[in-house]
């Protein structure tokens, strides 16, 4: 049984299909890539699968269960965490703090022992601050820990928003664009990151990404899409070889031509 499986799914704005029936699976301790041109509906693959958007045909299953009845702010408890194209992040807020928040779905008690700070809530918050300093350590943000997200570069950013979805301790980790807006150097930390949290961590990784060097450098398997479909499933190598790929980045003039589209 695959951990994720989206199955035949289809997504409409009014007159525009987003995603036309799309069904691929991530498999339980794979990096599973999503590829394609702007507007390819890989975002929106994404926002069904953290239930912000609801399909209007098909199914999405994890472990076995599907989630389509699941309300967004659930779908964190079922072990999915992901960051966004869009950093959101509490500025005014500490690195440690932010991480913190990622434990929510931890969190056990009741708000009379929280008030009266009883051990037990004690004991509590003693291990979720070990838990996030094992992320603040693996992604080595300790310089970090407690200066303000507002006065930290973007790239740093990106960093504390993937260990805010790590302290959640996800089995499924969803990673929008994570090198975008990042130098060579910053992107080169993310792909040993990845591997890293696929293989230390053992948590399974879907990722949206445009940067083709980091999905042929971590990615299991990778599915293209373009206008809201499927063109291709398979290795980096096969997806980047496959003829409907091709004619959806560069286009085609005739049988004989390409041209950039």
């Amino acid at each position: 049984m695959s951990l994720l499986e989206v199955e035949n799914v289809t997504l409409k704005f009014g007159g525009v299909t987003a995603v036309n029936d799309v069904s691929f699976s991530v498999e339980e301790g794979e990096v599973f890539a999503l590829v394609g041109p702007n507007g390819a509906g890989k975002s929106t693959l994404f926002n069904l699968v953290s239930r912000f958007y609801d399909p209007v045909a098909g199914d999405i299953r994890f472990a076995g269960e599907s989630i389509l009845k699941k309300a967004p702010h659930e779908i964190a408890g079922l072990g999915i965490a992901r960051t966004f194209q869009n950093i959101e992040l509490f500025d005014q807020a500490t690195v440690l703090q932010n991480l913190l928040v990622g434990r929510h779905r931890h969190r056990r008690g009741n708000v009379f022992n929280e008030i009266l700070f009883t051990p037990f809530v004690r004991k509590e918050e003693r291990r979720h601050r070990e838990a996030v300093e094992k992320v603040i350590d693996f992604l080595d943000l300790q310089p970090y820990r407690e200066k303000y997200i507002a006065g930290l570069p973007y790239g740093v950013r990106k960093v504390v928003e993937m260990g805010r979805a790590l302290a959640i301790e996800p089995r499924l980790l969803l990673l929008d664009e994570p090198a975008s807006g990042l130098s060579v150097e910053e992107t080169q930390d993310v792909a040993f990151w990845i591997e890293d949290i696929k293989t230390q961590m053992g948590i399974t990784v879907l990722m949206v990404e445009h940067d083709m060097h980091l999905v042929a450098s971590v990615s299991d398997r990778v599915m293209a899409l373009a206008d809201g479909k499927t063109l291709a499933i398979g290795s980096a190598q096969e997806v980047q070889n496959h003829p409907k790929v091709i004619e959806a980045y560069i286009g085609v003039a005739d049988e004989n031509e390409r041209v950039v589209a």
